[in-house]
């Protein structure tokens, strides 16, 4: 287990910037000791953004596995963590936020948030990220329904393939 200190920085820096590198074991270590999740939430501050883009996804995958360690700490999801103007942070915390039981105040907050990142990112990872989420808790959500399918229609057109693929699918199968 790496020996503590503010955060993840050093296990995290390094290798191709499209690698994992030792988010991996970054993931075993929280996991395994629930005590380290505020180091790897104390990384998100890097000044390099591949550390603080591993950093997201070990934070997803963390909460994949264990959401009530986020629901504890939601307000640092929509907090700092969302204040991140990173597109790798962003469909991280999107993909945390659907993982987790959400009061009808924060499905509220969430839902604004993908809304916006839906209507003003360009990064085909968030969109697609972003509009599957936004789908999912449509599905008991009219108003959301309805706000989303003229943006789904819209994105149906994207030039990107996996944009436009997915907005077709989730028109189709709403």
């Amino acid at each position: 287990m790496p020996a503590p200190n503010r955060s993840y920085e050093l296990e995290l820096l390094g290798g191709h910037p499209n690698s994992l590198g030792r988010t991996p074991e970054v993931v075993a270590a929280v996991l395994a000791d629930q005590t380290l999740l505020e180091r790897l939430f104390a990384t998100l501050a890097s000044d390099d953004a591949v550390v603080r883009m591993r950093a997201g996804d070990a934070l997803e995958k963390v909460c994949r596995q264990q959401p009530a360690w986020f629901e504890q700490r939601i307000e640092r999801v929509f907090g700092e963590m969302a204040a991140i103007d990173q597109l790798s942070i962003q469909w991280h915390v999107v993909q945390i936020l659907g993982e987790i039981r959400l009061t009808a105040a924060q499905r509220r907050r969430a839902v604004a948030l993908a809304q916006r990142l839906l209507t003003t990112a360009s990064d085909w990872i968030v969109l697609n990220t972003t509009m599957q989420q936004l789908f999912a808790w449509s599905r008991d959500d009219p108003a959301l329904a309805a706000w989303l399918a003229p943006q789904l229609t819209r994105l149906a057109g994207d030039p990107r393939r996996s944009v436009a693929r997915r907005a077709t699918r989730l028109l189709t199968s709403g």
